[in-house]
């Protein structure tokens, strides 16, 4: 069963890198190395910490942004979730999963202010938010060319956003892993 659960994990990994590779990536590969790759190793941690199903939180953190990849940022949670149900219907995985793999992908975003009800949910929210902490130059690249702000307002902006991600975090032991950085980067942007 480990062998087949990793199995799945790893042809999601693949599909999510593949798309990353398209020219029609929204985002281009980068994304793939910059953030999915950091939700995972926030979610390993934290899954190493906390009893969930890992199976559902690495498909789902690989997925979580594949709407973002495909067809860009806006309502990426539930195109994330139409595409992560489509492809894993294609690889046989089970209907009862794949709705908690959607669940975790709809309410992943801190944005949202979705109500996450299971453990793996806030895993991958977590994870998520965290991953963000080792991305300030994407998060700058976003506010500068995707949202056309000055520096000032890049600095603000980000600045909140963090702020808000922090605040966000469902666990201590997130917050915990977190926090220097966290300080770090408050400390750089006040």
């Amino acid at each position: 069963m480990k062998n087949k659960s990793m199995d799945i994990v790893e042809q999601v990994k693949n599909f999510v890198e593949e798309e990353c590779k398209k020219p029609t990536s929204k985002y281009g590969f980068e994304p793939f190395s910059s953030h999915f790759l950091l939700v995972v190793e926030y979610a390993n941690q934290l899954l190493n910490k906390l009893e969930a199903d890992k199976e559902i939180v690495l498909i789902a953190s690989w997925l979580h942004d594949i709407g973002s990849i495909v067809n860009g940022r806006e309502d990426h949670h539930i195109t994330g979730a139409e595409i992560a149900e489509k492809k894993l219907k294609e690889l046989n995985y089970p209907t009862e999963k794949i709705e908690l793999v959607k669940k975790c992908i709809l309410n992943h975003r801190g944005s949202q202010n979705n109500i996450r009800e299971s453990l793996e949910e806030k895993i991958v929210a977590d994870a998520d938010a965290m991953s963000n902490f080792n991305n300030i130059s994407g998060i700058f690249k976003a506010a500068f060319v995707y949202e056309n702000k000055t520096q000032k307002e890049a600095q603000e902006s980000v600045k909140l956003k963090l702020s808000n991600k922090w605040n966000k975090l469902h666990f201590d032991y997130s917050k915990e892993i977190i926090k220097p950085k966290y300080e770090a980067i408050m400390l750089l942007l006040n």
